[in-house]
């Protein structure tokens, strides 16, 4: 399993650290043409979490993670239930192993 696919830890980090997990960036392994998607987390605004205009005509936005991942967006289905065929490129423009090498150990242990 990839770092990334446990739907609760992802959802944590993502709750805990929005700012650090901004401009992920991520396609999904099932969908025949890899299109790319984007979230983020923008601190500072009633809505702080958003999706991309790639996917929503001038993008939208979020109060909580949970609406985020609950959005119904993409082809008709939500983050949350499409978790599984996610492939996360990259996060805060690191590449997926970079964040997981470089990044996530210090996110996880200023939970501890």
């Amino acid at each position: 399993m990839t770092w990334y696919h446990d739907l609760s830890r992802s959802l944590a980090l993502f709750k805990a650290h929005g700012a650090a997990m901004d401009e992920t960036c991520f396609h999904f392994r099932t969908d025949s043409a890899q299109g790319v998607h984007y979230i983020g987390y923008l601190a500072g605004y009633r809505a702080p979490y958003w999706i991309g205009y790639c996917d929503v005509p001038d993008g939208c936005e979020f109060e909580t993670a949970e609406a985020l991942f609950d959005a119904r967006v993409f082809d008709g289905r939500s983050l949350r239930e499409r978790w599984e065929e996610v492939v996360i490129d990259a996060v805060n423009g690191l590449s997926s192993d970079d964040f997981l090498r470089y990044v996530l150990p210090s996110l996880e242990s200023s939970e501890a």
